[in-house]
């Protein structure tokens, strides 16, 4: 039997009759594959990866303990639907001790599948056909994915340097305020390392009122904030009434991979996002968010996170200033997001060559094929290269002989900016 032809059939939310017959080839897929030519022309120089987004180690052994002992549990088992009681309460709990933000565990909290699966089924419970959600751009575009698979439509607010990486509300089109239900926000923001200050989400909580949006903010950086405390969107006034925030285990307890996560606010606004998680899967499975109450008990476990990615940061940031980078500390993530350079001038048999950059993109193919050192470009606002500190190096004399590296395959090199 000849193979049936799927192609009338495929959703337009994938591309409809012509999925998988594009030949773009998206950025992180141009990265690996300059990666593959890099280690095939080199095979004797290592990568230099900043481009991974992941953390380095293990959680905690104290979270592994947890976890190799509830595994073993009986009661553990079943479906864990919408989270069990004590991951809800240590939750509750960690946001009282850490931004004095006060919960009902039962009302106010929902764990996740991680905080993806989060900002993917919070349109399901808000957008109709030609509704609006509002994301930062550069950004994480799930929420606006999602947006545009029921129906929505996305307006992008460019974050730019020149505004402390904050979108501006004021630009945003009458008729777009019009059908606009969500605001997606993200701070500490990724990639670009920005902190929204207390006046901005201030702002923000007006605006919802004015227009009646919801606003979410993605928290996943949230315990890599290197410039003064955490803060919660939730510490201030008025937020619970407009606003849910969404939480990770990820970044800042080490847990990458093991999928938990849970979103906070206002008691509607959860208990609708949790109505629509209830349809679309079981829960996470008990030992593990069991595993999740022992992380969020030890506080130690996000001070030492923090503190190996902000030492690691700094060096970097030393690093690339003396390369000539534009490098400043960023206020939280464990990423540096700088300007991309616009050229290179570099020596070599007793001639210079001097290449121009186009953009962020080919700054960062060149610095990969030539020298193997990966970094992420962004050129929504801007050419950015984003360098991530969450390179493999057991100890800090391993992260400063990557450092020495790095600016070793620079020095021939000099960058126009």
């Amino acid at each position: 039997m000849s193979e049936l032809d799927f192609s009338s059939l495929y959703a337009e939310r994938i591309g409809g009759s012509s999925y998988g017959k594009t030949n773009e080839i998206y950025k992180f897929e141009k990265i690996k594959r300059a990666k593959r030519q890099a280690l095939q022309d080199f095979p004797n120089r290592s990568l230099i990866d900043f481009g991974i987004g992941e953390n380095d180690e293990m959680a905690d052994e104290s979270v592994r303990t947890r976890m190799k002992l509830e595994v073993d549990r009986l009661e553990n088992r079943g479906y864990a639907d919408n989270g069990i009681a004590d991951f809800k309460t240590e939750a509750a709990a960690w946001m009282k001790r850490t931004f004095g933000v006060s919960l009902d565990a039962e009302t106010q909290v929902n764990h996740c599948i991680g905080s993806k699966t989060a900002l993917s089924m919070i349109p399901a419970a808000f957008i109709n056909p030609g509704d609006y959600t509002l994301m930062t751009v550069p950004g994480y575009p799930i929420a606006g994915t999602h947006t545009k698979y029921y129906g929505g439509k996305v307006h992008a607010l460019p974050l730019k340097q020149e505004n402390g990486f904050l979108p501006d509300l004021e630009s945003i089109p009458g008729e777009v305020l019009e059908k606009t239900k969500l605001l997606v926000l993200n701070y500490p923001n990724s990639p670009t390392g920005a902190l929204a200050p207390k006046a901005f989400f201030e702002r923000v909580i007006k605006f919802a009122h004015e227009h009646n949006v919801v606003i979410v903010n993605d928290a996943a950086h949230i315990m890599l904030t290197y410039r003064g405390k955490p803060s919660s969107f939730l510490e201030i006034d008025g937020a619970m009434d407009v606003g849910l925030e969404v939480h990770s285990m990820s970044k800042g307890f080490h847990m990458i991979g093991w999928r938990l996560g849970f979103f906070v606010g206002s008691p509607r606004i959860v208990r609708a996002v949790a109505d629509v998680k209830d349809n679309c899967d079981s829960g996470q499975f008990m030992a593990i968010q069991k595993a999740g109450v022992a992380a969020l008990a030890n506080e130690s476990i996000s001070q030492q996170v923090k503190g190996k990615y902000e030492r690691r940061l700094k060096k970097l940031v030393s690093t690339l200033g003396d390369l000539g980078f534009k490098a400043d500390m960023p206020g939280g993530t464990y990423f540096l997001y700088v300007p991309a350079p616009k050229a290179v001038v570099r020596t070599g048999a007793g001639k210079e060559e001097r290449i121009v950059f186009q953009n962020a993109e080919e700054a960062s193919q060149f610095l990969i094929r030539e020298h193997s050192i990966c970094t992420v470009p962004w050129d929504d606002c801007g050419p950015f290269l984003r360098f991530s500190v969450t390179y493999m190096a057991p100890e800090e004399a391993a992260e400063d002989a990557l450092m020495s590296s790095l600016r070793e395959r620079l020095s021939g090199c000099r960058l126009e900016f």
